[in-house]
């Protein structure tokens, strides 16, 4: 989706995982909320996400911010440093759907690429090397779904005017197209008002 409309992707979950493996004193903080399936202190995260959003913005370019915020605190903080998004995309998806998804993937630590062992599955080549997330372990997803669930109602209710839903259960190409039909019809909405057109 970033490519097809020219945005950077920010992964909050990467930045953390970064810091994490730089031994920074943020990832330092970070690592046991994330292997307990726990969300992340706001001033840990909130510096690493703006930051990263300022770059992609004075590079011209907009952004796709991918889990985060996860509170109506977290959307509050990056609010109050300047950063609200154009749309909130929320895919919904069964929560033993999302485990299956999370507890199977794999990143294979040469390339950067992630697999599934089921839907995208990897060549066998690679599969020595690959590595599952130390957070990626059904206790861990399930803890943090209970946390998503528990936030859920208020980052919606603060982003209601923004908030685009789609339905996440079904093959990633439909998910895709469904997506970027929202974001294409999002992204005429502002010409249409500026030429006087409704």
């Amino acid at each position: 989706m970033a490519v097809t409309f020219g945005l950077v992707h920010i992964s909050a979950g990467d930045l953390l995982r970064a810091e994490v493996a730089l031994g920074t004193p943020a990832g330092k903080k970070a690592a046991g909320f994330m292997t307990a399936g726990k969300l992340v202190p706001n001033e840990v995260v909130v510096e690493m996400v703006v930051s990263a959003l300022g770059a992609a913005e004075a590079g011209g370019r907009g952004w796709l911010l991918d889990g985060y915020p996860r509170s109506e605190e977290q959307a509050e903080a990056i609010e109050r440093a300047g950063v609200r998004p154009d749309a909130f995309v929320l895919l919904n998806v069964p929560d033993d759907a999302l485990v299956e998804r999370v507890v199977g993937r794999r990143l294979d630590p040469v390339t950067g690429e992630i697999y599934h062992l089921t839907f995208k599955p990897p060549p066998a080549e690679v599969v020595p090397r690959l590595r599952q997330r130390s957070d990626d372990t059904e206790e861990a997803v399930r803890t943090r779904l209970a946390t998503y669930h528990a936030n859920l109602e208020a980052v919606l209710g603060y982003y209601s005017e923004v908030v685009v839903q789609i339905d996440g259960a079904r093959s990633m190409d439909a998910v895709y197209e469904d997506v970027k039909a929202a974001l294409e019809q999002l992204s005429e909405a502002p010409a249409q008002a500026a030429s006087g057109s409704a």
